[in-house]
């Protein structure tokens, strides 16, 4: 078997399967792990690609790797077909039971297809120390390709309130994006 994270061309994309058999593999150590560590990863690699690039592109690479994931993660763990009500049931569910957050939809506008999500007690930055600014770049891209993946239109979605910034839940606003921003 192909080494694929030696491999640079596989490696550049990714595949829901090169994930592998977490069960099998961590067989007595289990599929979860302490959000100690989670962060410690997350907050390290930003920190070394702030160094290298910059905090907007490193920034932007987060949110590109949480839309990826976002897209990866709505295909392959939720039925897209579902009607809008059901499928953000089952988003709920799915990511309280993966202890990612306690996700909810405020506000969609049917007419636009604007949304205003929040997620409590998430992964990214429950409880760290507040420094008034949103640092959840990940999840905004998260949110958008679950979003895509869902509506097939291309969602820009930005935090607005974050555990950082003084708040107990992130809150995110979004929607489509319209052709007149892209130029």
């Amino acid at each position: 078997m192909k080494n694929v994270f030696i491999d640079h061309k596989k490696h550049a994309d990714f595949s829901w399967e090169n994930l592998g058999d977490i069960k099998e593999g961590r067989g007595d150590l289990g599929e979860d792990m302490p959000v100690l560590i989670y962060r410690l990863m997350q907050y390290t690699m930003l920190a070394e690609m702030s160094k290298d690039m910059g905090e907007e592109k490193a920034n932007d690479y987060f949110r590109r790797a949480g839309l990826l994931a976002g897209q990866e993660f709505a295909r392959n763990c939720l039925d897209l077909k579902l009607a809008l009500n059901d499928f953000m049931a089952a988003l709920q569910t799915k990511l309280k039971e993966l202890k990612i957050c306690i996700f909810r939809l405020e506000e969609h506008d049917e007419d636009t297809g604007d949304i205003v999500v929040t997620a409590a007690q998430d992964l990214d930055c429950s409880g760290i120390p507040v420094t008034n600014e949103t640092v959840c770049f990940y999840d905004e891209g998260f949110i958008s390709g679950i979003f895509y993946a869902y509506t097939g239109k291309e969602y820009e979605v930005k935090e607005v309130d974050c555990w950082a910034n003084g708040n107990r839940v992130c809150r995110f606003k979004g929607g489509p994006v319209k052709l007149s921003s892209k130029l």
